[in-house]
């Protein structure tokens, strides 16, 4: 049979996944070879190939490892990983997804974890989609004179799930159901269980009045739009989590001014001069926003860790990998701690940002 120029590709990018897989397995060059005729039988055959579970769980693995993005690479190899393929409804993806954020909040000692729906085998028709930024987030509401309440990054997304049918409270803090599709199937929304979305309540151990700002954050950053990269193979409905520097909430999340903009209520909270930028208030505030945040998940046990020993941790993991004979590829900008970066040995370092397979990778949300 003959094989074409996409069945070649795919046959190039078996090869390369499963001689690193295998031998980073400690299998034999014998079982390669037999595992790459098989591959060749299938692709042949049928124009791709499945995974075996072993393979799909390394292939994971692999592809937090090569992410250019993420500054918790260290605990690459924890990642526990739930094999949905066998999943066709979404009525099907929706409880496996509640089994995956159970599982993975922990009751607050989280554990790094991803599922991975069936591959689309280059047939969107039968492709899987959450179309969802991430499992857990904050809807944004736009009234008619541009004022935003909640969060300003889904006021589109939350668009959405009102044309679908779904209905908030119209708060700061509603959390956005689960939207799923098959395919060409028309989108599905699901409301996410309350006592699945676990939500931390935000104090400052110095200044009690804080807490009358009534901000808090969800405890588990669910990415959930983006595709994974395998072997060629392409899952695009592959959700996974580890937990939150504490920066992505205090620095970001809720202090940027095209998000939550808090900054200046932190600073009225804490009686900063406001009148002057040379005062710093903003620097103040930032730094207590970002106190309480890590006080507040500490308090509650919820797994959290703080810009300066994640920057400790990823210069572990790049020693690792140099003594792996593995190169480190990196985006300097997503490394970089969003607070004092100069203190983090990060910020002195240039990474290559090349993009290397097994990946997670963005794809079309439109």
């Amino acid at each position: 049979m003959n094989v074409t120029s996409i069945q070649q590709q795919l046959l190039e990018q078996a090869s390369a996944f499963i001689r690193q897989c295998y031998a980073e397995l400690g299998k034999s060059e014998p079982d390669i070879r037999q595992r790459l005729d098989e591959i060749s039988s299938q692709v042949q055959q049928h124009g791709h190939y499945t995974h075996t579970a072993e393979e799909l769980t390394h292939g994971a693995k692999l592809a937090w490892r090569n992410s250019n993005r993420c500054i918790g690479r260290l605990f690459w190899d924890n990642l526990s990983v739930l094999d949905a393929r066998h999943v066709e409804t979404t009525d099907a993806m929706a409880e496996t997804i509640w089994q995956h954020i159970d599982a993975a909040t922990n009751g607050g000692k989280i554990r790094p974890f991803i599922t991975v729906f069936p591959a689309s085998n280059g047939h969107t028709a039968h492709s899987p989609r959450i179309w969802n930024h991430q499992l857990i987030r904050y809807a944004g509401y736009e009234s008619n004179d541009g004022t935003i309440i909640g969060d300003p990054a889904s006021v589109s997304f939350t668009r959405l799930c009102q044309e679908l049918g779904w209905q908030g409270a119209g708060t700061s803090h509603d959390i956005l159901p689960l939207v799923l599709s098959i395919g060409s199937s028309e989108k599905k929304w699901y409301a996410i269980p309350k006592e699945l979305a676990l939500e931390v309540p935000l104090a400052h151990p110095d200044f009690p009045t804080f807490e009358e700002l009534g901000l808090r954050w969800y405890a588990v950053p669910f990415v959930s739009d983006m595709l994974l990269e395998i072997g060629g193979i392409r899952y695009t409905a592959a959700p996974f989590n580890g937990w939150y520097m504490g920066t992505e909430i205090g620095a970001r999340n809720l202090a940027d001014k095209d998000r939550y903009n808090k900054l200046p209520e932190v600073a009225r909270v804490m009686g900063l001069d406001t009148s002057s930028n040379a005062s710093l208030w903003k620097d103040k505030a930032l730094v207590e926003l970002n106190v309480a945040v890590l006080h507040s998940y500490k308090i509650h046990g919820v797994t959290i860790v703080d810009h300066h020993t994640a920057a400790q941790q990823f210069m572990r993991f790049e020693r690792n990998e140099r003594e792996s004979s593995r190169d480190v590829t990196g985006r300097w900008s997503w490394l970089v701690p969003p607070l004092s970066p100069a203190t983090t040995h990060i910020f002195h370092q240039r990474y290559d940002d090349r993009v290397v397979s097994p990946q997670f990778m963005y794809q079309n949300n439109s």
